[in-house]
């Protein structure tokens, strides 16, 4: 439930729209919502403002399902990562404005009058090869739901460097840059070093054999000579979209 939600639902009952054992009732799982299996937090949209977030890896199509519902009745919508085609289908049979994304393996019901202003900010995603778009899909699908307003600019690597010296204007012009690089990871050093702006590197695990499934990316961002880069875990797009959320909420509490 977002602070929105509580607002509205605290109102009805003030103009007597709404019985007070109604709203009782809408609040009967709050703020911990306790399955079989999970404990779903109800009270993160109101510490956060934004409801909780399903990784779907390792779950059940049941599971993931159960979930998925219980986080529509609560907040109106969800957002689930590293989903599979399987969950999709059953999530896409259950609601029918569900929104599957296979490339970024994210399935999403966006609750209804959602974010549209999009007043946060703007967060442009960086990715330095077509290999590395699944990772910066669920970065871009994450921002998005988000409330973010999402600028792309794909396979810009620095094997042609002149690619990305080319989108000057629209690097210079995001707020937070997202920048997702598999192999050497070099990407991140090369934007930080062109740009003012926060920027938080993704590592993916891309590449050949001393690649080490992306160790070798988060190695190198990590010791990037670009002073004040954010690092995150090898393909977490969906942790770097947060890392923007926040810094870009941040920024607007203190405007």
């Amino acid at each position: 439930m977002t602070p929105e939600q509580l607002a509205g639902l605290l109102a009805a009952v003030s103009a007597g729209e709404l019985a007070p054992e109604a709203a009782l009732d809408r609040l009967r799982h709050f703020p911990t919502e306790h399955l079989p299996f999970a404990q779903l937090d109800h009270h993160r949209g109101l510490r956060q403002g934004h409801p909780e977030v399903v990784f779907c890896a390792g779950k059940s199509v049941e599971q993931v399902l159960a979930i998925c519902e219980r986080l529509a009745v609560a907040s109106g919508g969800f957002l689930g990562t590293r989903a599979t085609p399987e969950m999709a289908m059953a999530l896409g049979q259950r609601f029918s404005d569900l929104e599957w994304n296979p490339l970024g393996r994210t399935v999403a019901l966006r609750p209804a009058g959602g974010a549209s202003s999009r007043e946060l900010g703007t967060v442009l995603i960086v990715c330095a090869g077509t290999s590395d778009l699944a990772v910066a899909e669920e970065a871009a699908v994450t921002a998005d739901l988000m409330g973010l307003q999402v600028a792309r600019l794909t396979d810009v690597g620095v094997a042609g460097l002149h690619r990305l010296l080319n989108a000057g204007e629209a690097l210079r012009a995001a707020e937070v840059l997202i920048v997702v690089a598999g192999m050497e990871g070099a990407l991140p050093s090369v934007v930080g070093g062109l740009v003012p702006a926060p920027v938080i590197a993704v590592p993916t695990s891309v590449g050949y054999g001393a690649s080490f499934a992306g160790l070798a990316a988060l190695l190198a961002m990590l010791n990037s000579c670009a002073a004040g880069i954010t690092v995150v875990n090898i393909d977490n797009g969906f942790g770097a979209a947060m890392a923007a959320l926040r810094i870009l909420q941040a920024r607007r509490a203190t405007a």
